[in-house]
């Protein structure tokens, strides 16, 4: 790829990012960190992290990133028992650990691992192998009709002396510290969190005697290894809910059930004076997990507040977390003292040269993550290797890395929306001679209409890094063009790659060609106006955030979904963006009629039907259709047969989400 010219690092706006910190007695180079996320279809059977995992942490180091903070590790697996196999530090762990250590401390970055006493509540009967445990007898998060058994004291004991074996193992293997996996309604905050521990023993009671478990671990820490050894907490400030099962959203008003603020404030000042090295603060846990999890419906920053609360009273360095893979952001919270150093997590997924990027004064060549959770987190739930939407290459580096083209070939690109995109940008890496050619005047098929919703600017942002690589990569673009066969036959060109991408599907009723019903691209593009009383037909991802775009703007929305829940149908949407679509939903005031169907359309109103046959009249003065996308394919089936070398991706070939066309493109534009 061609790169722009490189800044100096003196003359960078980010020069805030690049100052050296120290965490207890290692020194870090500068003050990114890559947050904790799990690193699932990357170990060995044994639990320890995989070749795979080595690469994708080496790759990061690579990058420039100062501090690596790996995915959670357990220290032992009989209490709080998961299936064979899950992460966990044992004898067989210093070897791969001792290899990771060595080469991201010549790549001259820093390695934390983070060590989890366990999932407790939140594990799911997927993962169990056994009944689950908490701190008290509470309900399971995934199945509140399963109680969890409560600890016994013995069992904490023994937990708390497995941390100093594990932390040895690390410390021999040359890693530079830990962090204790305290957040997000984990084990350990089961254990500090009053809603949660209702135990009569010494751990439980007052906030102190609720410490009492990561605190002991601490010492156990400092017992085995030394006070050299850098030990970091995790923990949210703050959990945003009302109760099991129940999330509060951003400015919502409601009294907090979890942790608030001034017991974490507490909290952090009793944590650092146990002799806590460093504090990561965010937000949330699973019953919120939106916060833990922010997708793109939170601001970028939305944890930096909590951070700065605690960094107002702590003398130990504090970490801030929360969709902060925008540089100036990441910056302005170091230059204005929020916090001392920034931890991002998708972000370097995405990205993982983000660092050296903005070091190098390229922000513009950053690949942005865009918050959907469809290739890390919902995979990881699913039982998939971690990986990422927008960069198929995540968490399989060696063997998914683009090499030269032994033969460069004339590559015709015919769809210029995300598909064609990528499969252009990845074959013009390679070396093949790439043209592009779009019917339309613009460039970004339905990232277009996908990037008019202010909740989805990082769409507007990946079409935008699309059309700075493309212009890099001197891909010749050929926009208001169809492709008809002579052309084809003109340009003779080796291999044909065509992605057409997808079309509204349109209900067959009457009343659906009057001009108050449109489609939700039409919508969205600004072809039709809104109105006061808006009816979307259609509950699934687009309907419902066609529904809240519509509502933020003022009007009264009705979803009217066949199925008996929205969202229910392929893709999975993830947990995290479904939890927190819904909620806002609620919160906005959207009607949602489910079980029912569209029966016909009339002026100002709609005809519906629920499972009872019971009809009913909505008003309308707009009728936005979202159910569903149907592929295009028409020039394929034109030239198939007719051209050797010719391949179907993106909405073209199989209508899905963003995560679907980029990974068509890449695995054809990679091999051909």
């Amino acid at each position: 790829m061609l790169d722009k010219p490189r800044k100096s690092l003196v003359s960078s706006p980010f020069k805030n990012l690049f100052k050296p910190i120290q965490i207890g007695n290692v020194e870090i180079k500068n003050r990114v960190a890559m947050a904790p996320m799990g690193i699932g279809g990357m170990t060995n059977p044994d639990g320890s992290p995989g070749s795979r995992a080595l690469d994708y942490y080496v790759e990061r180091a690579k990058g420039g990133v100062g501090l690596i903070i790996t995915s959670l590790f357990k220290v032992e697996n009989e209490i709080d028992p998961l299936q064979k196999g899950f992460l966990l530090i044992s004898p067989p762990a210093l070897a791969p650990f001792t290899e990771l250590a060595e080469t991201v401390h010549a790549l001259g970055a820093k390695i934390f691992v983070q060590l989890t006493a366990g999932f407790g509540r939140v594990a799911s009967s997927r993962r169990l192998r056994g009944k689950p445990v908490s701190a008290s007898a509470i309900p399971n998060y995934w199945d509140p009709t399963v109680l969890c058994r409560e600890l016994s004291t013995e069992e904490v004991e023994r937990l708390i002396e497995a941390f100093g074996p594990a932390a040895l193992i690390l410390a021999e293997a040359g890693i530079d510290g830990v962090e204790l996996h305290g957040h997000e309604g984990y084990l350990f905050d089961q254990f500090t969190t009053a809603l949660w521990n209702h135990r009569t023993d010494k751990y439980g009671g007052d906030l102190l005697n609720r410490l009492c478990f990561p605190i002991e671990v601490l010492k156990e820490i400092k017992r085995k290894v030394g006070n050299h050894f850098p030990v970091q907490y995790r923990f949210g400030l703050k959990h945003y809910i009302k109760g099991y099962n129940a999330g509060a959203l951003p400015g919502e008003e409601y009294v907090e059930a979890g942790r608030d603020i001034e017991e974490g404030l507490r909290m952090a000042e009793i944590l650092e004076e146990a002799g806590f090295d460093a504090l990561h603060v965010d937000a949330g846990c699973y019953d919120s997990w939106y916060w833990a999890h922010p997708p793109g419906y939170q601001k970028h920053g939305c944890m930096v507040d909590m951070a700065e609360e605690v960094k107002k009273i702590a003398k130990i360095p504090v970490i801030a977390v929360g969709r902060l893979d925008i540089p100036e952001l990441a910056d302005q919270v170091i230059a204005e003292g929020k916090a001392d150093m920034i931890a991002i997590g998708r972000g370097l997924l995405a990205d993982p040269f983000w660092v050296k990027k903005v070091e190098e004064g390229r922000p513009e060549q950053i690949r942005p993550c865009i918050g959907c959770h469809d290739g890390c987190l919902n995979r990881l739930t699913m039982g998939k290797p971690l990986s990422c939407a927008v960069n198929p290459a995540c968490g399989r580096e060696r063997t998914y890395a683009l090499s030269p083209a032994h033969k460069p070939k004339n590559v015709m690109v015919i769809g210029g929306g995300i598909a064609g995109m990528e499969a252009a940008r990845v074959a013009a890496i390679r070396g093949h001679k790439v043209v592009l050619y779009e019917q339309t005047d613009q460039l970004g098929g339905h990232l277009l209409e996908a990037s008019v919703p202010a909740f989805k600017e990082d769409e507007s942002r990946l079409l935008n890094w699309y059309k700075t690589e493309l212009t890099n990569l001197r891909v010749e673009m050929n926009l208001n063009t169809d492709v008809p066969l002579d052309l084809i036959q003109g340009e003779n060109p080796d291999v044909i790659i065509i992605s057409t991408g997808s079309k509204p599907i349109l209900v067959n009723l009457p009343g659906i060609q009057k001009e108050n019903v449109t489609t939700a691209t039409d919508l969205l593009l600004g072809k039709k106006q809104s109105g006061e009383r808006v009816v979307v037909i259609g509950g699934g991802r687009i309907g419902c955030e066609i529904a809240l775009w519509q509502a933020q703007q003022g009007s009264k929305v009705t979803i009217v979904e066949k199925l008996d829940t929205l969202m229910s149908t392929d893709p999975p949407v993830p947990h995290a963006n479904k939890m927190m679509l819904l909620d806002l939903l609620k919160l906005y005031g959207v009607n949602i009629l489910t079980h029912t169907n569209l029966l016909d359309e009339k002026e100002d109103k709609v005809v519906v039907s629920n499972q009872s046959f019971s009809r009913s009249t909505l008003k309308a003065d707009i009728v936005v259709l979202a159910a569903g996308m149907e592929p295009i394919r028409d020039l394929f089936r034109e030239l198939r047969g007719k051209i050797p070398d010719i391949y179907l991706i993106g909405d073209s070939r199989q209508v899905r989400n963003i995560m679907g066309a980029v990974w068509d493109a890449y695995e054809v534009a990679r091999a051909v």
